[in-house]
């Protein structure tokens, strides 16, 4: 299974998210284009949150250093962002990809985060709830639909049932479960989120 995982925005939980897919599937972890922070980006991250044995995580294809969009990023150190280089790494493990952004992000002036999604892959949607986020999740999974991708959705922060409520509703889309505000982050709470998740993740 290759689980891509996007969100509605930037900072919505995206790396806690795929930490706990990660964990639940107990797969590689992959984020092809990482923009700024190299010495702690989201595959330290990943790592330092994952307990498995058995993941792996996998180079960036793009380690930029600038933290802007990718397109942008890319400008600045002098590199162009080519959809062709960006291969899934070669693995027998289940593999979670995890965006730059949203969706639509630019890549480039003519590809998107979006253009990474192949048809086979289950896209999940991080949600997080703020002024506009109804419309920002509707947008994002529409689009996806569009494509006919296999959708799962994650809230991200405490909980807004009146949200949460007509998200589900309107999309359709497979719940897959809701990453509560915590305190601390640490491999203890990815463990207990991919056991709560784990059987909803493999429905999708």
């Amino acid at each position: 299974m290759i689980v891509f995982i996007t969100g509605i925005s930037t900072e919505v939980g995206k790396t806690l998210a795929s930490a706990i897919v990660v964990e639940a599937l107990e797969a590689d972890y992959w984020k092809p284009i990482q923009a700024g922070d190299l010495d702690r980006s989201d595959s330290h991250k990943i790592g330092q949150l994952v307990s498995n044995p058995k993941s792996r995580i996998h180079p960036n294809t793009y380690a930029l250093n600038t933290p802007m969009s990718p397109h942008a990023a890319a400008e600045i150190d002098g590199v162009s962002i080519d959809l062709k280089k960006i291969v899934p790494p070669e693995t027998q493990n289940h593999l979670v990809i995890e965006g730059a952004g949203g969706l639509l992000v630019p890549l480039n002036e003519t590809d998107t985060i979006n253009d990474l999604i192949l048809p086979e892959y289950k896209v999940i949607v991080v949600s997080r709830h703020y002024l506009g986020s109804i419309n920002h999740t509707l947008l994002t999974v529409e689009r996806l639909q569009r494509k006919n991708q296999a959708i799962g959705i994650i809230f991200s922060g405490d909980a807004h049932p009146t949200t949460e409520d007509i998200i589900l509703k309107k999309t359709k889309v497979a719940y897959i479960g809701r990453i509560n505000e915590e305190k601390n982050i640490d491999r203890r709470i990815v463990k207990r989120y991919a056991l709560e998740f784990k059987s909803n993740l493999l429905s999708i």
